[in-house]
């Protein structure tokens, strides 16, 4: 394998496996799915690239369904977190100053997503990055009810740990897939960031088209008014 050559180094798949294991792949599942910090960890990546190894045989020598269980309880458990700290927070969440590690602006995205889908945001954001790890804490800032959330967070979590890992490790054993697996790994990123894109360029169309229209309606008033006047 080769690495994945965006960003960092240390953010590198292989490179996280291959320093902490198991253990350190449950810990940056756990901490991207509802800890403030763990917002810019690589976790479709990393369930990818878990999948590929667990094939492989290298570096991980634990058996499949072993690997997705304990990725799923991981998933699963960051997300509770994400919540009752959301719980806890409340809206103080929306008047923290930015910092290095947080920003508002995520917030915002997660909580423009949370209204948007309801319910069901829980589920879609596991495949969204950044908006994974806020989701939760919107949703429990916005006292959604905690059977609901369980019941989605469930569904959220098997579909995207073990989803995203079974497939990495089918797709692993493909030789296509694993002479290419760098170029794999970014368009597993590039797929996971669209999204986003696609949500920013919508808000910046929708912001325009609402200057155009109330561009296109003041010479009317200006018209109108005189007419009054007159």
């Amino acid at each position: 394998m080769t690495t994945l050559a965006i960003g960092p180094s240390w953010l590198d798949p292989e490179y996280l496996i291959s320093t902490f294991g198991l253990i350190g792949i449950l810990a940056i599942v756990f901490a991207e799915s509802g800890l403030l910090i763990g917002f810019f960890l690589p976790g479709d990546s990393l369930l990818f690239t878990t999948g590929l190894l667990v094939a492989d045989g290298k570096y991980l020598d634990q058996p499949l369904w072993l690997v997705c269980l304990l990725l799923v309880i991981a998933a699963i458990a960051g997300d509770q977190v994400g919540y009752l700290f959301g719980r806890k927070v409340g809206p103080t969440l929306f008047t923290r100053p930015n910092s290095r590690l947080f920003k508002q602006e995520n917030v915002a995205k997660a909580n423009e997503f949370f209204e948007k889908y309801g319910p069901r945001s829980i589920v879609l954001a596991r495949f969204v990055p950044i908006v994974r790890t806020f989701t939760p804490i919107v949703a429990g800032v916005a006292n959604m009810k905690y059977r609901t959330f369980v019941l989605y967070n469930v569904i959220g979590g098997i579909l995207w740990a073990c989803g995203v890992t079974v497939l990495g490790y089918f797709l692993g054993q493909i030789g296509f897939v694993r002479t290419n697996i760098e170029f794999i790994l970014i368009g597993i990123v590039a797929l996971s960031v669209l999204p986003i894109v696609y949500e920013v360029l919508r808000a910046r169309a929708g912001s325009r088209a609402a200057r155009a229209e109330a561009r296109s309606e003041e010479p009317q008033e200006t018209h109108a008014g005189a007419r009054r006047t007159d």
